[in-house]
């Protein structure tokens, strides 16, 4: 397949041949990827295949055996996390990992401590307008809100750094279809607003109609690269991650 590229004038992120172990297991295996200013780039495999893994070493959490990432031209693999942050990435993990027992304000301002009183402020106050469920739930504990809230939350606390690139782990798993819908149009909100995403989601349909291009990891290697389009119709991918998909349906695993 063709690497699907959009023709973007910079090349932001760069991986490459990045080589990544847990011990005795390989992780990921030469993987290699760019993402262009602007771009909504999606990362697509199964459980297991390294994506949560490529996520943690591009934000600093981990360290690769072998290989560099670079951001907008700068190596930054031996960074810490601290420091990526203060160069332009933020991070919303899976799992959301808000903080339960502060506020719902609280976290928010815990993710722009990296900027002035003033721009934090005007963080906040964007935020708020992309998620107003958060401004009337500004003084709960984070704990008590719902799945769908807190993965809102999760996402406003990354976007208070004010990003040039941000990256999501799996947004929507285990919600239910009417708030997967509210996060998808919040993403599609932070990309009119010219923010470029790294994009790791398992309803692979909806994160293709929404990415520019998409990658494919398989057991800790980079198996197939396209636009989007081309994944989309990819007979492969239709069959490994498109055919079996519920859109979130799945009852048993969802909360509101």
């Amino acid at each position: 397949m063709s690497d699907g590229s959009v023709g973007h004038s910079m090349r932001l992120l760069e991986v490459e041949n990045l080589d990544v172990r847990y011990g005795q297991i390989q992780a990921l295996k030469g993987v290699s990827l760019r993402v262009e200013e602007g771009e909504i780039v999606t990362l697509l495999g199964a459980n297991g295949a390294g994506k949560t893994t490529l996520m943690r070493t591009i934000s600093g959490l981990l360290r690769p055996r072998a290989g560099h990432v670079r951001f907008r031209g700068e190596d930054i693999t031996r960074v810490g996390a601290d420091r990526i942050v203060r160069l332009g990435i933020s991070h919303a993990p899976e799992g959301r990992r808000v903080f339960p027992t502060l506020t719902v304000a609280e976290n928010l301002m815990l993710g722009g401590y990296t900027r002035a009183p003033a721009e934090a402020a005007q963080s906040l106050k964007q935020v708020l307008l992309m998620f107003p469920r958060l401004e009337e739930r500004s003084r709960q504990l984070a704990g008590t809100l719902s799945g769908g809230e807190q993965q809102m939350l999760a996402i406003g606390r990354a976007l208070m750094a004010k990003p040039r690139l941000l990256l999501l782990d799996e947004p929507s798993l285990g919600l239910a279809p009417i708030i997967v819908r509210d996060i998808f149009r919040a993403l599609r909100q932070i990309r009119q607003q010219g923010m470029t995403l790294l994009l790791v989601e398992q309803n692979a349909r909806m994160a293709l109609k929404l990415a520019d291009r998409g990658y494919v990891l398989e057991t800790g290697h980079i198996a197939l690269q396209a636009s989007a389009r081309e994944l989309l119709e990819s007979p492969e991918v239709q069959a490994t991650y498109l055919g079996r998909e519920t859109s979130s349906a799945d009852g048993a695993r969802q909360q509101p």
